[in-house]
């Protein structure tokens, strides 16, 4: 199994070699479809295994990666959403309709709009009026024919337009789920912020999961805090530069001064997570935000965003808070 993983590394850092470019762009599609930037992070990781897998099967690479990438991305939400449909509904059952959620504010209430396509309206609709493809191109991405992308565009375009919503294709986030209780949250941060490991630890049951978002998971807390690859000692620690393929590259680093983070916890929209501030020679920023899921007084599930700037800079610039980036990975 060691010789199997040592295998793969290799092979998976050269397909982000040639597809880590079209990560903002595939963030900005996954995020017209979800409505969430964690659920669009979440598609984007999917879609990335996905094409990997699915590329080790392929005779011939494809032609246009981006639009190849936009492809697996469509099928994945749009089958996700008939399962989610499925499962949510019983014979004689009426579709539950987006018009009757509550929208966070006003300046989100016409993002609804786009909510109530069906998923092949709405994929062909951002692709086309958002990403600007041609017909051929969308066909491509959506598996189907230029005669049946005009059809669906036709339909999404009319909906929106007898709702008058064609100016904005703004999502609308889904429910606001209030994640875990501020009790094991406050007492991640205050065992984080004294640098006390051995308390991080005994807050992770047995069973936990730790993800370092698109580079590594670690399960339970052994994994979590071995002082050598866990990534528990690795937040405690400041950012290291780039040195021997490993690291952070140097750029991302301007102004950043070498002392170890401190983490408290914010309400985004109307969920309790975490930011990361660091050091830099003009004040503190954002470096890494994260989310938990608790059972009891024990967490989870604690997934970090890190190596995600995309989610950073959107959910910092909702809370106003100064954040820098990182990249997308550490090699």
């Amino acid at each position: 199994m060691l010789a199997l993983a040592g295998s793969v590394k290799p092979a998976w850092q050269r397909f982000l070699d040639v597809y880590e470019p079209l990560r903002p762009e595939l963030y900005r599609y996954c995020r017209y479809l979800t409505h969430s930037p964690w659920d669009a992070e979440d598609l984007v990781q999917d879609t990335l295994a996905r094409a990997f897998a699915t590329l080790g099967r392929l005779f011939q690479p494809p032609p246009n990666p981006r639009a190849w990438m936009f492809r697996v991305a469509s099928n994945l939400w749009i089958d996700r959403t008939r399962r989610r449909r499925e499962q949510a509904l019983s014979p004689g059952d009426a579709e539950p309709s987006v018009a009757g959620r509550e929208p966070r504010a006003e300046r989100e209430a016409a993002g609804t709009l786009i909510a109530q396509l069906s998923p092949q309206e709405r994929a062909a609709v951002v692709l086309k009026d958002v990403f600007e493809l041609t017909l051929d191109e969308v066909a491509d991405a959506l598996a189907t024919s230029a005669a049946s992308v005009k059809t669906a565009l036709h339909r999404g375009r009319s909906k929106l337009t007898a709702l008058d919503a064609r100016s904005t294709l703004e999502a609308l986030e889904p429910p606001e789920a209030r994640g875990p209780s501020t009790r094991v949250l406050d007492a991640f941060c205050d065992a984080f912020n004294a640098r006390d490991l051995p308390r991080l630890t005994a807050l992770l049951l047995d069973t936990s999961v730790v993800e370092l978002v698109g580079v590594v998971t670690e399960y339970g807390p052994e994994a979590s805090s071995d002082p050598q690859t866990g990534s528990l000692p690795g937040f405690l620690a400041p950012i290291t530069r780039n040195q021997n393929g490993a690291g952070i590259d140097g750029r991302h680093l301007e102004g950043y001064l070498p002392e170890p983070p401190r983490v408290e916890v914010r309400e985004h929209r109307g969920e309790r997570i975490l930011l990361y501030w660091y050091a830099h020679r003009d004040g503190e920023a954002v470096r890494s935000v994260a989310r938990a899921a608790s059972d009891g007084d024990h967490l989870a599930h604690l997934r970090h965003y890190f190596f995600i700037p995309d989610v950073i800079a959107e959910v910092c610039g909702e809370l106003g808070v100064p954040f820098r980036t990182n990249g997308y990975r550490y090699w």
